[in-house]
């Protein structure tokens, strides 16, 4: 969206609007978020790219009408998760070995 500017009793503002798309699975959400003095940041933006953006949200009243702002305070590249590293195969589990050869060796040996 364009660049609005002014000036205000503490010196020149700028803001601009971008909106940016969330998809939630199936659903498509669109957030439009606003950066106020933050005119590198939107200048990072490239269209495509996955972003992390850290915002405020805040709902003020005007005339009996309610407006809400999502101003962005940080902006981050999403990282791609890596990929888990393989496992490793898993050995063979051997066959565990009975101790006793036969019936009677198998019997109680310890003394009364």
């Amino acid at each position: 969206m364009p660049v609005t500017k002014g000036t205000s009793a503490r010196g020149e503002w700028q803001r601009q609007d971008v909106v940016f798309e969330m998809n939630e699975g199936s659903f498509t959400r669109k957030i439009c978020v606003t950066f106020f003095n933050r005119p590198d940041d939107v200048a990072r933006l490239k269209e495509g790219a996955a972003y992390t953006v850290s915002v405020n949200i805040e709902s003020r009243e005007y005339n009996g009408r309610w407006y809400t702002d999502v101003r962005a305070w940080r902006l981050q590249p999403k990282q791609e998760s890596a990929p888990a590293p393989p496992m490793p195969d898993m050995p063979p589990i051997a066959e565990e070995t009975s101790y006793a050869s036969s019936p009677a060796e198998a019997a109680d040996d310890l003394p009364f």
